[in-house]
């Protein structure tokens, strides 16, 4: 496609070429520094608008396009109105693909990266993003990841970093670990290889001590994150109330710890089941005959191999063994056969459930399968208000038989009142609940309590591509941290390491790396050969942009209490619950430790839609992906933003296939055009500007701030449109190129345009005769006076002829109008007895009444 777009009209002005403003503006740009945020003296009220950073594999896609293109708009808006806005970028550069694809290529994942990130950062400055670009940070560079280090030490000083042996999630593919939250539908996140389950001694951050303040303070985000993400968040933080019950395993010393939510049904509970994965399931099959351990070993196995949402699904069939053992119930002293069963997962609670097959329905399913009782304690026919119903002594409820669980294979969920449940009976859900903690408190064999779905945050890695864990092992086990004066704890070179995945990390294969000696005895140790989760990186990266020069400290408090919290967020919704959800954790004990005074990182987050092609998801195998580089080649940079901005809100997917990215070239022509034709000078007297034309452009100045301040780009766009419209006409055909109120418009179209066009806006600003530097122009203000509606004539006619000119309001109603016009006394005598046959009414501008007689 040319580049150049020509006007129907004859015109001696240089035809539009997006390549030459492109040329022409962006090494401008450079040496005016118009975004650098630090510039001594500033009085400016601040803004921080922060984009996600972007892993650097390979160059920027389309979704980039839209992320940085929204990011860019609203960070020039708030410039316009008179804010300094940090608004940086930096690369999120460690982590697998830059190892897979040296492994592959027979590299160094440092020359994969920082090739890639020198390919981002030149397309980044071609698209025109408004960076401050004095504050990049790659979190692969030692000066980054030095802090890293030191963040884990302040965690483990506090006991919020510790390091255990557990069944972990391990993906065979990368072979690696992953948290919890890296898994998806039993698959790893990033590369679909089905996860299994490995025990290894692991790193974690107790997330889990943040549980309670992490789902509380959500409420403080309500109304500025979207509601989708904070469901999610609660969602996975998954607070559930209820009790821990102490249950005697005979022939056990030790009590085994059950969590349920209902313990007002600890009476209908008929079995124990364990997770076979569980420390507790192998010490009690230890203790079983021969032939179960056997079959408790290879049942292990076949759990392993499956995923957590599998083992839970309730259409899955029940499998299990028991043990050979049994458990006391703590309240009515009955003996309950323990059973290990795959639906029981390991993390949960304390990894044992008490089982009640008639109101719960998985338990009901294994009891089924397995032939075990199931006794009904929460009456569902009796109500739970009004009479308490009385229960026949033997507990029994013949009327209620043929709606038995047992009989159909249906637990009762609903509300009741309990039955067969000696103290607890004719009580309420709600009642019985808080009896049976009562009674449980009161022998000792239980507590309230609270549990999360949430899990302590495994930061392990079994990968080279990392920040290394600072830390020392000496062979009687001891743990010694790194001094923090010897940070970073640099990586080796990659050259003649096995990066190859093979359950260990590489970094245990160099020798000479892994000797060190403890700093106060001089004794020999070992560096931990694991690196640090990715998402660690990226936890408090924003802090890090606010100094990121500083090499003695993370980040300076002070600049931190001047710029944070982030003011807006911008970034995709997959990250709802993995980056966003630790970085609130990591804001918390930073604040806690009182190295900042916020505890929530980001006021406001906007998620941005995808970017799609034919309704769906771009991917190579569906032969469907548009390349940015193309587009930009083909309409360039500004007409590519516009049409990103223009096709939807920018919550909504963008179909690509349904833009015209011709139809913006062919607008921002347009648009430049009117900037070039304009004729009155700079500072003309805009009081003598035609008056209907000042007035259209005072309306669209008043409702494109409030716009612009709530996203709504895409209605801003087409108001700027309308615009132009009005301006072209007033050029060609109304008062003319010289009228101020021309000029007037063109320089509030430039001002508006910038936060999507910026290399046409610069242009635009200096053909209206200003020197460079439109995004820190002021944003026009819409003048009052010039709000007020004018008043339209219409006319009312009789018969077709002229018997009232009325003054109206341009915005009138059909309805309103023709009232007025029957009230007007001129067309009461003109009508005097006649029928009225018709109206006809067409406000604000006529009204016509056909009569006869």
């Amino acid at each position: 496609m040319n580049c150049t777009v020509t006007t129907e009209r004859d015109e001696n002005t240089q035809d539009y070429d997006f390549r030459a403003l492109e040329r022409k503006w962006a090494p401008v740009w450079d040496e005016l520094r118009l975004f650098d945020s630090s510039v001594p003296g500033d009085t400016r009220p601040r803004k921080y608008v922060l984009d996600m950073f972007p892993y650097p594999s390979g160059d920027l896609h389309m979704g980039h396009a839209e992320q940085y293109a929204l990011g860019d708009a609203a960070a020039r808006f708030w410039r316009h109105r008179g804010f300094n806005v940090l608004h940086p970028i930096g690369w999120d550069s460690f982590g697998l693909p830059a190892e897979n694809a040296a492994i592959k290529n027979g590299g160094d994942p440092r020359d994969w990266t920082y090739a890639n990130i020198a390919q981002q950062r030149e397309s980044m400055r071609r698209y025109g993003v408004s960076f401050d670009w004095d504050r990049v940070i790659h979190t692969s560079d030692p000066e980054y990841y030095r802090w890293n280090q030191w963040l884990f030490l302040k965690m483990y000083e506090e006991g919020l970093a510790y390091r255990k042996f557990s069944d972990v999630n391990w993906c065979p593919n990368d072979q690696t670990v992953l948290a919890n939250e890296q898994v998806v539908d039993g698959h790893c996140e990033r590369c679909g290889a089905v996860v299994t389950k490995k025990k290894l001694n692991q790193w974690y951050f107790k997330i889990t001590d943040y549980a309670d303040r992490l789902l509380d303070d959500l409420n403080q985000l309500e109304g500025h994150w979207p509601a989708k993400v904070l469901t999610m968040q609660r969602n996975w933080i998954g607070r559930s109330l209820g009790a821990d019950v102490d249950f005697e395993i005979e022939g056990r010393d030790e009590k085994v710890t059950v969590f349920t939510t209902r313990p007002d049904t600890l009476y209908g509970a008929t079995f124990m089941v364990v997770a076979p994965e569980s420390d507790l399931a192998a010490e009690l099959a230890a203790d079983a005959s021969a032939a179960t351990r056997e079959r408790f070993a290879s049942y292990l196995d076949e759990v392993r191999s499956l995923d957590s949402i599998a083992r839970q699904s309730t259409e899955r069939p029940k499998t299990g063994l028991f043990l050979e053992r049994y458990a006391v119930n703590p309240l009515n002293g009955e003996r309950l056969p323990v059973w290990a069963a795959d639906y029981v997962l390991a993390d949960y609670g304390h990894g044992a459930i008490m089982a009640v097959p008639a109101h719960d329905q998985r338990d009901l399913d294994f009891a089924r399968a397995f032939d075990l009782p199931v006794r009904v304690v929460v009456d569902t026919t009796q109500p739970v208000t009004g009479v308490i119903p009385v229960i026949p002594e033997d507990g029994s409820l013949p009327e209620f038989e043929d709606l038995h669980p047992s009989v159909t294979g249906e637990a009762l969920t609903g509300e009741g009142r309990l039955t067969n449940s000696g103290p607890l009976d004719g009580l309420s859900k709600r009642n019985a609940i808080t009896r049976a903690i009562e009674i449980l408190e009161e022998r000792g064999t239980g507590r309230p309590a609270k549990n999360y779905r949430l899990r302590d945050w495994l930061i392990s890695r079994q990968r080279y591509w990392g920040t290394p864990i600072p830390i020392l092992h000496g062979a009687d086990g001891v743990e010694v941290p790194v001094p923090e004066d010897q940070l970073p704890v640099l990586l080796p070179d990659a050259e003649g390491l096995d990066l190859r995945p093979r359950g260990t990390s590489p970094l245990g294969g160099d020798a000479a790396w892994m000797a060190a000696t403890d700093p106060t005895t001089g004794a020999p140790m070992q560096r931990d050969a694991d690196t640090m989760d990715t998402f660690v990186d990226s936890s408090w990266y924003f802090l890090r942009f606010l100094s990121p020069k500083d090499d003695t400290q993370a980040f300076d408090p002070a600049e931190a209490e001047k710029w944070a919290p982030i003011d807006q967020y911008i970034g995709g919704v997959e990250h709802a619950i993995l980056h966003l959800l630790y970085a609130r954790f990591i804001t918390k004990v930073l604040y806690d430790l009182g190295y900042v005074t916020f505890s929530e990182p980001f006021s406001a987050l906007l998620n941005q839609g995808m970017v799609i092609m034919d309704g769906t998801k771009m991917s190579k195998s569906k032969g469907n992906v548009v390349k940015l580089s193309e587009e930009l080649e083909t309409y360039g940079v500004d007409a590519v933003r516009l049409t990103m901005m223009f096709a939807s809100p920018p919550e909504d997917d963008v179909d690509w296939a349904d833009v015209s990215v011709a139809g913006s070239v062919k607008f921002l022509a347009r648009a430049w055009r009117v900037a070039n034709d304009v004729t009155s000078e700079p500072g003309a007297d805009v009081q003598r500007g035609d008056l209907a034309l000042r007035r259209q452009v005072h309306r669209f100045l008043s409702e494109v701030g409030p716009l612009a301040s709530s996203f709504k780009f895409n209605v801003v766009i087409a108001k700027l449109m309308e615009l132009t419209n009005a301006v072209r006409k007033a050029i060609d055909s109304g008062p003319g190129a010289g009228d101020p109120a021309v000029r007037e418009a063109a320089e509030a179209i430039t001002v508006v345009l910038d936060l999507f066009a910026p290399y046409t806006a610069e242009d635009m600003w200096e053909k209206l005769g200003h020197e460079p530097g439109v995004a820190l122009v002021k944003w026009p203000e819409p003048v009052p006076s010039l709000l007020r509606e004018e008043q339209a004539k219409a006319v009312v006619q009789v018969n077709g002829k002229v018997r009232d000119v009325l003054q109206v309001s341009p915005s009138i109603g059909d309805g309103e109008l023709e009232k007025l016009a029957r009230e007007s006394a001129n067309v009461v005598r003109a009508i005097g007895d006649k029928e009225i046959v018709k109206v006809i009414v067409r406000a604000p501008k006529l009204v016509n009444f056909a009569v006869k007689g």
